[in-house]
């Protein structure tokens, strides 16, 4: 806790992380309750596909218009707005459900209503609390952030699989658009100085230099490139396939929920151990950690018991928090401030791309072919891709910048807050994820 004072001592940031804790609570509980909402109703596996990809291909749509709105506007009241339709939508599908009347497409419907709006916050999250702590804190602020985070997808998880397996998937929704609400509300107490005045340009002139700072960093572009497949795994091996082999061989949604707040116990763990933990290549330390990702896959594929499957799961989320920490540190440390929502629009939108795919393919494929071969090739391809990553240069060798506490000793000055330097690249040739 004391490495936390510093980041704590800003007002902004204690908003910041009571805002995103009580967002990921309601989320927990809602990734929990849409698939067996969807399996309530009669559906199958490539229904909860189907809802799931619904979920996704608005926010890849909208994300890079999201990205020049975060770069424009205050980024506070960007999610905040995107909080506003958050809410009203999952408290649409929550009705629906808890009276009887959902039908497949306005789940989809509904769903993909909430992602547009997620598509406008992703960006703003992403370069809102470089602007809440001063640049030396930025590691421990994001480590600090990260664990509010977990903590409440452990408590969300768990709550989550306790309500849907009592009370049914739509009080679980419910609870998720009451946390939209909250947190939207909490957000309006964020104070930040005015913004520069920038001189007027084109939305797709905006939009071009952001492509140029993604594509000009090589360890950027190649790891995003690594998580389209990576994250595309995941949301069909876990998002889809998961929760029917909970319902069809661990005992349901409470099984499930336990599973997922074992990986959340995990990331928890990750988190603390990255408040002290401080590798000087952040970005070789990051991927080293995704291989273990493999693990809760190729636990399901066989399925193992559900405590061997929560251990696998835990520990998997402990190497989401080392990649997570380190990765979006180096973002904030690489990427000016004034072009990080956008860079980080290319980055979600590529990490984010292949996942519809994957939703809507593993049902099918799982049917072709059978669960346990799509979840261990999964895990293989997992694998694979962090050897072809691990062959960029720049992903081995980029370095953490000199802390600013350090450069104001010796300088005399104090260090300046993270929004308002400019974090010039090490090099244009080195140089986030999201998951």
């Amino acid at each position: 806790m004391s490495r936390l004072r510093g980041p704590l001592a800003s007002r902004n940031y204690r908003l910041l992380v009571a805002c995103d804790v009580t967002a990921m609570l309601g989320s927990s509980m809602a990734a929990v309750a849409i698939p067996f909402a969807v399996l309530g109703i009669g559906g199958s596996a490539a229904d909860v596909g189907y809802v799931l990809a619904a979920g996704l291909v608005p926010t890849a749509s909208f994300l890079l218009l999201g990205g020049v709105l975060a770069d424009r506007f205050p980024r506070h009241q960007v999610m905040m707005a995107a909080n506003v339709a958050q809410a009203m939508a999952q408290a649409g599908l929550a009705v629906l459900v808890l009276t009887g009347h959902a039908r497949l497409w306005e789940m989809m419907a509904l769903n993909a209503a909430r992602s547009c709006a997620f598509g406008f916050y992703m960006p703003a999250a992403q370069g809102l609390l470089p602007q809440t702590v001063t640049a030396d804190l930025l590691a421990s602020a994001n480590a600090g952030r990260r664990l509010g985070l977990n903590g409440a997808q452990i408590t969300g998880g768990a709550l989550g699989g306790i309500v849907v397996g009592l009370a049914g998937p739509g009080w679980g929704l419910a609870a998720d658009a009451a946390s939209y609400v909250i947190a939207g509300s909490m957000r309006a107490g964020m104070r930040f100085p005015r913004l520069p005045v920038v001189a007027g340009t084109s939305m797709l002139q905006e939009l071009r230099e952001g492509w140029r700072a993604f594509t000009s960093r090589r360890w950027l572009w190649a790891i995003v490139v690594q998580f389209s497949l990576v994250n595309a795994i995941f949301a069909g091996a876990l998002g889809v396939l998961g929760p029917v082999i909970a319902r069809d061989h661990l005992g349901g949604a409470r099984s499930w929920g336990l599973i997922l707040a074992a990986e959340a116990a995990g990331a928890v763990l990750g988190a603390t151990i990255m408040v002290r933990y401080r590798p000087a290549r952040l970005v070789l330390a990051a991927s080293l950690a995704v291989p273990v990702l493999a693990l809760p896959l190729l636990a399901l594929a066989v399925p193992l018991s559900v405590p061997v499957i929560a251990a696998a799961a835990l520990v998997a989320g402990v190497a989401v928090e080392v990649f997570e920490v380190n990765w979006v540190t180096a973002m904030q440390q690489q990427i000016p401030p004034a072009l990080l929502s956008r860079v980080s629009a290319y980055d979600i939108l590529g990490s984010i791309g292949l996942s519809p795919v994957g939703t809507i393919l593993a049902g099918p494929l799982a049917i072709a072919i059978g669960m346990t071969a799509v979840l261990a090739g999964g895990g293989g391809i997992i694998v694979a891709s962090t050897l072809a990553v691990l062959c960029v240069p720049e992903v081995r060798r980029l370095r953490r910048h000199a802390s600013a506490a350090a450069r104001s000793r010796s300088t005399g000055r104090a260090a300046a807050p993270a929004a308002a330097n400019s974090a010039a690249p090490v090099a244009d040739s080195e140089h986030y994820h999201s998951q």
